[in-house]
Order: structure tokens, then sequence, then C-alpha cells
């Protein structure tokens, strides 16, 4: 009962807060909630994590975001709630929004240890442009505005996961109400509509002995109009109490797009991530990434740190943060 109440008043609280769609998100690996609302429930135990990500820094106007989820599992495991918020602003425009996740789990494999989840999430977006930040080349151009636009619109998201002791697979769609519920296309001449997103990942846990186990992972994203990018990624999990790994993320050409230029460059970046128990029940977790393209040529990289607590677990990982470091 007190997990119910304590994850309602994180719900009720969001509802003030500032949210964000489909940010660039390195430690996606760490929770899944953000891009995929089947997630919601897979750690067993009541997770709230918030992370802060700084992109291309030293870029006027560039990508900063913030988000914060929570989730918790009910009713022996079969069902899964969370609250996903987050914020993002490039330059004038800003995106807000805030989803709560459903997660219908179900027990399957011989031994019923192995889950597989249908999730929804059903939400708000507060989509906005700050005229004062923009430079028209023409004075007095009308089109650009000289105060804040902001809409309101609902949205929602849907995914499927599946996960064992070994490895895990997951697909979802983000965006999938938005730019059907939207149709003033006048209005949003400066304040796009964020379109469909789909997520495929997946990833393995091989152990190399006691104390050493290896993780690769991948995620392919893509939203039908921009290029589509994988990011491949590997970690070592050390001591159940680290994990410590790196990754290659790059634009792929999956399927032809005529909308796209074939000649347009690759959207290349390396990174490391880090992540370690500073007690059995909080997680920290940092990454950077550096572009590969001309771009790298004019910022310091990206920066992303991650901080996340368990609270009053209830399954059998809270006697072990080898355990809950070893979830996906």
């Amino acid at each position: 009962m007190k997990k119910g109440v304590l994850l309602i008043a994180i719900i009720l609280t969001a509802i003030h807060a500032r949210a964000q769609q489909d940010t660039q998100f390195s430690q996606y690996i760490f929770n899944g909630l953000y891009i995929n609302p089947a997630y919601a429930g897979y750690k067993e135990d009541m997770y709230v994590q918030s992370y802060f990500r700084s992109q291309w820094v030293g870029v006027t106007g560039a990508p900063k975001s913030f988000a914060i989820a929570a989730d918790n599992s009910f009713k022996d495991g079969s069902v899964g709630l969370g609250v996903t918020l987050a914020s993002d602003q490039i330059g004038a425009q800003s995106t807000l929004a805030g989803y709560l996740s459903y997660a219908y789990r179900i027990r399957v494999g011989q031994d019923e240890t192995s889950r597989l989840a249908f999730g929804l999430a059903a939400g708000m977006m507060q989509l906005g442009i700050d005229g004062s930040k923009l430079n028209a080349i023409q004075p007095g151009d009308q089109v650009i505005p000289v105060i804040s636009q902001n809409r309101i619109i609902p949205d929602a998201n849907f995914g499927i996961y599946y996960a064992n002791s070994s490895y895990f697979a997951g697909l979802s769609a983000t965006n999938i109400l938005a730019r059907f519920i939207n149709n003033d296309t006048e209005h949003n001449l400066l304040v796009p509509v964020p379109q469909p997103h789909f997520y495929l990942t997946a990833g393995t846990l091989i152990p190399v002995n006691e104390d050493v186990r290896i993780k690769p992972v991948f995620l392919i994203k893509d939203d039908l109009k921009g290029p589509t990018t994988l990011d491949i990624d590997g970690f070592v999990l050390l001591n159940e109490r680290v994990n410590l790994g790196a990754f290659y993320r790059s634009s792929i050409k999956l399927y032809p797009k005529n909308n796209l230029q074939n000649d347009l460059p690759k959207q290349d970046a390396f990174g490391v991530i880090a992540e370690f128990f500073a007690t059995p029940s909080i997680r920290i977790g940092y990454s950077y990434d550096q572009s590969l393209n001309s771009l790298g040529n004019y910022n310091y990289g990206s920066h992303e740190l991650s901080v996340g607590f368990y609270i009053d677990g209830n399954s059998s990982a809270d006697q072990s943060n080898g355990l809950r470091c070893y979830k996906f």
C-alpha cells in the first residue's frame, strides 16, 4: 500500500513538471522506461531515476535535456506502473511532456522466470518556441513570433518487452498519437509536432567468471523521415557493482528514404559509459560521447549524468545489489 501511495504522489507531482520527447539518450540501457512503456515494473522494485544531458557543449543553443522516471510492479509482478517526465530545449524551441505507463507482464518459459510485457503510455506534450531568441533575416518578418508560442497536445506510446536472466529484446513506438490529432499546420510552422519514432533494442549477459560478466547491447532508432541510427554498446560488469562500457553510434541506411539526399554525411559518434552502486540502493551513471563528423571540431562533446534510487524493495533483488546490477 505504501508503495502505491508513494508512486501516486510522484505521478501527481509530475503534473507540474517539464518534459521532452525523443531526446538523444546514451544511458537508455540503465532504464528502458524512457523509450519503452512495457519496461514498467521490470526491476520489480520501486525505482526512481533521473538524468541530465548537455549535448555538444560549447555550441550556442545546443540541446539540454532533463528527465525523471519512476516505476514499480504490482499484483505479484503481473502489472507494472510508471511515470516518465522530461524536458528538452534546443535553441529557441522547447518540448515538455509527461506520460503514465501501464505494462501487463506475463510469465513465460518452463520455469516461468521469463517475462513478456505489453505496455502503453498516455500523456501530454507542451510544444513551445521563444520568439525573443530568434533573429529575423528581414526585420519585421511576420512569420517569426516576437513572443513565446505554446500548445499542448495529447500523445501515446506503445511497447513490447521480453527478458529473462540471460537476454532481453524490446520493440516500441513513441509519438504515435500527436501527429494524427494535430492538423493546424499553419500554427505549427515554427512549433513542429514530433513524428512517430520506433525503437528496436536487444542485449545479452555473458558470464566470464564469478566476478565478470560481459553485456553487449544494440539499439536501432528510426522516425521514417530522418536518418536511421544504430547504437552498439559493450559493457563489462565487475564484482556485481560496476558497469564499464563504450558505445559507437552511427546513422545507417536501413531502407530507402526518398526525402533524404543520397550523399548525406553520416552522424557518427563514440563514447564511454560507467555506472556503479554507491550504496545497495543508489546507482550513479555517467557517459561522455564525442561526434566523429565535422561538428566534433566545434564542441567539447556531450555529457550525461544519471542517478537512480531503489525505494522499499519488494523483491529478492533488494537483498543483493549484484542481482540488481544484473538486471538490464
